[in-house]
C-alpha cells in the first residue's frame, strides 16, 4: 500500500497525510484527516438519511444497489488503476481479488438479500402451535460504521457496504488511510448507482478518524484489520452496548496428507501463500507435510517458487509489498527463523531498489514452532513447510496457534477431509484449496480465537446488519386467556392438566 507521511496541516489546523507509491516511491496523493467533529456531523447526516432509506422495501433497495454492478463494469479500469497505484499489486491480482469478487458480491447479494430480509414465518412448537403465530421481521440497525484494510481495499469495502445498505442501514465507510481512494471508490460507485446522499459516506483519515467513528454513537461496527485494533474496537463497542464484527489476522495451516495429489498440493501451496504478494489474511502460511511425501512435495514447491517472477510491471507474478512497515515484519520473521535453524531454500532477503518495496518469494524448511514465522502472522510472500509424522501430529500443530481464521486439507478422500476438518479449530476449512472461502458468499465466514468475532457472508451475515424482531400474533382473538386474572380453581386445574398431558412420555416428541 502507499507509504504515508504527515505533511503541513491545513490553515485551520487539520492534519494532512501524503501518500507515495510502493513502486517507485513517487508522490501519488494527499488526504486531510477528518476529525471527531466532522465524524459527528457525518453520523448526524447518516441518521437523518437512513429513515427514508430504511423505509424502502428490500426489493427497492436491491434495485438501486444492483445498479452498482453496471457502474463498476463501466469503471473497472479506473478501479484497477487506483488500486495498483496505491498498492503495487499486479493486474491479475487486481482483477481476481478486487473486480471479479466485487461483481459477484453485488450480483449475489442484490438477488439474495430481499429473500433473507423478508418477513419470515416460523412454526411454533407444541402447545403454543394452535394458539400463536410467529413472524420475524428484519429491521435495519440504523447507522453502520465499516472500517476496511489496505490489502483488499476495494472488495472488502464493497462487500460490507452492499450488505449493510441492503439491510436498510446508512453506512459510514472509513477506508485505510494508505489506500484511501481504492476503498473510497466503493462508496463513490454506490452513490453513482443511485444510493441517496447521506446514506453512504466516505470518511478519510487515520486512527483518529476510526476512533471517532467507533465511539461516535453508531449502531454497529464492521471492522477488518489487525488484532490489536480489533481489541480496542471490541472494548469501545462493549462500553456502548452495540454489536460488532471483527475479521482479524490469520496464520492459516495447510495439511498435506499421504494420499494428496502432490502436483496440486505444491501448486496450491505456492499460489495460495503468495497471491496478492502474500498479503491476505487467508493466505497459507504454514504447511504440514506427512513425512512419507514431504521430500517430494518440498522439491515440487521449491521448483515452483524459484520460477516466480516479482517486481514492477505487468509481466510479473508478484507485485510490491504494499506497506513499508510490513516489509520490516516479513524480513524480521525470516531472519529469526534462519537464526533458529530454518533452511532458506530460496529468497530470504528484501530486494529494496529505487523501483519500490519488494520481497522475493521465499521458501523455508526445517521450521519449528518456536520461530516467529510459525507463530505470528507474516503477511508476505513467505512459505514455511514442516515435516510431521502423521495426520494426527499435523492436526495438533495446526491447532497450536493463537489464530483460527481458516485451514486447508489436501487429500483425495472426502471422508478424511471431513474428519480432519472436524478436529481443526478454525473459522473455515477447504479441501484441496484455501483462501478463496471469502469469495463463497453462501458460506458464513469468520475467525475463531484471535482471528475475530462474528461472521460475515452467509444468510446470517447479511442478517447481522439487521435486528431479528419477533412478532407473536394471536391466532384466535379470544376475550381473555385462561391464565389471566381473576385466578380460579379452574386455572390451577387447567395448568396441571396441561403439564400432565403435554409432557407425558407419549406426547413429549410431539411437543417439540
Amino acid at each position: 500500500m502507499a507509504i504515508v507521511q504527515p505533511i503541513e496541516p491545513t490553515s485551520d489546523g487539520r492534519r494532512r497525510l501524503s501518500l507515495r507509491s510502493p513502486i517507485g516511491r513517487a508522490p501519488i496523493d494527499e488526504i486531510t484527516v477528518m476529525n471527531a467533529g466532522e465524524v459527528q456531523e457525518a453520523i448526524a447526516r447518516a441518521r437523518e438519511a437512513q429513515r427514508l432509506w430504511g423505509a424502502r422495501s428490500p426489493e427497492e433497495r436491491a434495485r438501486i444497489v444492483g445498479r452498482a454492478l453496471d457502474v463498476l463494469l463501466r469503471r473497472q479500469e479506473d478501479v484497477i488503476a487506483t488500486v495498483r497505484r496505491e498498492t503495487g499489486k499486479t493486474r491479475v491480482d487486481a482483477l481476481a481479488i478486487e473486480i471479479i469478487s466485487s461483481c459477484d458480491f453485488i450480483n449475489y447479494w442484490t438477488g439474495r438479500a430481499p429473500k433473507d430480509l423478508a418477513d419470515e414465518k416460523r412454526k411454533m412448537h407444541g402447545y403454543l402451535k394452535p394458539l400463536r403465530k410467529l413472524v420475524i421481521q428484519y429491521q435495519p440497525l440504523g447507522v453502520v460504521g465499516v472500517i476496511t484494510p489496505w490489502n483488499g481495499p476495494f472488495v472488502l469495502s464493497m462487500n460490507a457496504c452492499v450488505q449493510a445498505l441492503l439491510a436498510g442501514n446508512a453506512v459510514l465507510l472509513k477506508p485505510s488511510e494508505v489506500t484511501p481512494r481504492s476503498g473510497g471508490l466503493a462508496g463513490e460507485i454506490l452513490i453513482e448507482a443511485g444510493v441517496p446522499e447521506g446514506v453512504i459516506q466516505v470518511l478519510h483519515g487515520d486512527g483518529e478518524t476510526g476512533a471517532a467513528l467507533v465511539s461516535g454513537g453508531v449502531d454497529k461496527i464492521a471492522f477488518t484489520g489487525s488484532v490489536a485494533t480489533g481489541r480496542k474496537i471490541a472494548v469501545a463497542c462493549a462500553e456502548q452496548l452495540i454489536p460488532y464484527t471483527l475479521e482479524l489476522g490469520g496464520k492459516d495451516p495447510m495439511i498435506v496428507c499421504e494420499d494428496a495429489n502432490l502436483e496440486r498440493a505444491a501448486a496450491g501451496a505456492v499460489y495460495l501463500s503468495m497471491f496478492n504478494t502474500g498479503q491476505v489474511c487467508l493466505a497459507v502460511e504454514r504447511v504440514y507435510a506427512v513425512e512419507s511425501i514431504a521430500d517430494a512435495l518440498i522439491e515440487k514447491i521449491r521448483e515452483k517458487v524459484e520460477a516466480l517472477r516479482y517486481g514492477p510491471g505487468d509481466d510479473t507474478d508478484l507485485g510490491a509489498i504494499f506497506w513499508d512497515r510490513q516489509l520490516e515484519i516479513i524480513d524480521r520473521q525470516v531472519q529469526d527463523a534462519r537464526e533458529k535453524g530454518a533452511k532458506v531454500l530460496t529468497g530470504g532477503k528484501p530486494a529494496l531498489t529505487d523501483e519500490g518495496l519488494f520481497y522475493p518469494p521465499t521458501l523455508l524448511t526445517d521450521v519449528t514452532h518456536d520461530m516467529d514465522v510459525m507463530r505470528e502472522e507474516t503477511f508476505g510472500p513467505v512459505l514455511a513447510v514442516m515435516r510431521v509424522k502423521d495426520e494426527d501430529e499435523a492436526i495438533r500443530l495446526a491447532n497450536d496457534s493463537k489464530y483460527g481464521l481458516s485451514a486447508s486439507v489436501f487429500t483425495t478422500d472426502d471422508d478424511k477431509a471431513l474428519r480432519i476438518a472436524r478436529q481443526l479449530v478454525s473459522g473455515t476449512v477447504m479441501q484441496n484449496d484455501a483462501a478463496t472461502i471469502y469469495g463463497v458468499p453462501e458460506a458464513p465466514f469468520g475467525g475463531r480465537k484471535h482471528s475475530g468475532v462474528g461472521q460475515v457472508n452467509g444468510q446470517q451475515g447479511v442478517r447481522s446488519y439487521a435486528y431479528a424482531h419477533p412478532v407473536v400474533l394471536d391466532r384466535w382473538k379470544l376475550d381473555r386467556e385462561d391464565i389471566w386474572f381473576p385466578l380460579t380453581e379452574r386455572t390451577t386445574k387447567t395448568l396441571e392438566k396441561t403439564i400432565e398431558i403435554a409432557f407425558s412420555r407419549p406426547l413429549r416428541r410431539l411437543m417439540r
